[in-house]
């Protein structure tokens, strides 16, 4: 059974960070483009960032282009993402996924397995 587990979301003050973490099990994430999406309250999922295969390739939305950092470490069949200067329009739910492929891709519809996600609030 495939599992993505994110954790490490929580409430934080504006200009503040957070490490979010995705643990995945029943799959080895090296074989998965791995990227991250968020959904805030009353709006639709939108893409933050991706990771291809080997780690060398990413893709991050404009939103959070210099802000947050995604990494993998494939030994340990987990994904992260580094989240600093925190804003309160990052509020949302953020979700991990895996891609079956070597680039990914920034549409949702293309990945084959999600988490659960994992709130993160920014206060102002």
């Amino acid at each position: 059974q495939v599992q993505l587990v994110e954790s490490g979301g929580g409430l934080v003050q504006a200009g503040g960070s957070l490490r979010l973490s995705c643990a995945a099990s029943g799959l080895t994430i090296s074989s998965y483009a791995m990227g991250w999406f968020r959904q805030a309250p009353g709006k639709e999922r939108e893409f933050v960032v991706r990771i291809s295969r080997s780690g060398k390739t990413t893709y991050y939305a404009d939103s959070v282009k210099g802000r947050f950092t995604i990494s993998r470490d494939n030994a340990k069949n987990t994904v992260y993402l580094q989240m600093n200067s925190l804003k309160p329009e990052d509020t949302a739910v953020y979700y991990c996924a895996a891609d079956f492929a070597r680039s990914g891709s920034h549409d949702a519809a293309e990945y084959d397995y999600w988490g659960q996600g994992t709130q993160v609030t920014v206060s102002s």
